[in-house]
């Protein structure tokens, strides 16, 4: 299809000049024809080239607009990621601080226990052993060829009774009493009469060997 100036300039609604400048930049095709100027529409038409602009605008916003979506879903991704990374945070310090504060109970409780027990000690008196309740004569502890027979002093009880003064439990006595036991012989402050063993509290210290821990 072909159409003279006039008529391409009306068809587009276009100015003379207009479509003389169009023909002068070779922007559309034209043929000569017995010195008449024809437009021919095969080529790209005005009204075309201004639809397919528009069309690549709205193709340019419409991925900006999935852009934008897509930037606000990664948003709101990291947004999740740093709200629970802050709660295994919190939920870790929970932890830890309960962990610790039960391990500084614990502590508190053997610190006492430790600390009743020393003064406990500290506060019951020692007194000399009677002869009813141990039956330490001189008499009684003859002289033997082991390290662990001494002639008797003042000073000396048997564990049993010491254990029992100083508030010792049945279970402690018998951890203290195996202590002494396996000490026997090569531990001259362990000494020995008729199957019960005695200290001599003021010639020997025995800390040593009545430690709990």
């Amino acid at each position: 299809m072909r159409l003279s100036i006039d008529e391409y300039a009306s068809r587009f609604d276009l100015s003379i000049e207009t479509v003389h400048t169009q023909l002068r930049n070779r922007e559309i095709e034209y043929s000569i024809e017995d010195g008449v100027v024809y437009i021919l529409l095969r080529s790209v038409e005005p009204q075309q080239t201004k639809t397919t602009s528009g069309t690549i605008l709205a193709l340019y916003q419409k991925e900006n607009h999935e852009l934008k979506e897509k930037v606000h879903e990664l948003e709101s991704k990291i947004d999740r990621l740093i709200n629970d990374k802050e709660e295994m945070l919190r939920d870790e310090r929970s932890r830890i601080e309960t962990l610790y504060q039960n391990k500084d109970e614990q502590l508190k409780n053997i610190l006492e226990l430790i600390h009743t027990k020393l003064k406990l000690s500290q506060n019951t008196p020692i007194s000399a052993p009677n002869q009813e309740e141990i039956q330490m004569t001189e008499t009684d502890f003859s002289m033997t060829e082991t390290a662990q027979s001494e002639p008797v002093t003042p000073h000396k009880i048997s564990l049993r009774q010491y254990l029992k003064n100083i508030g010792y439990e049945a279970q402690e006595r018998r951890l203290i009493k195996r202590r002494f036991a396996g000490a026997y012989g090569s531990d001259i402050r362990v000494l020995q009469h008729n199957g019960e063993f005695f200290l001599d509290l003021g010639k020997f210290d025995y800390s040593d060997l009545l430690k709990l821990h």
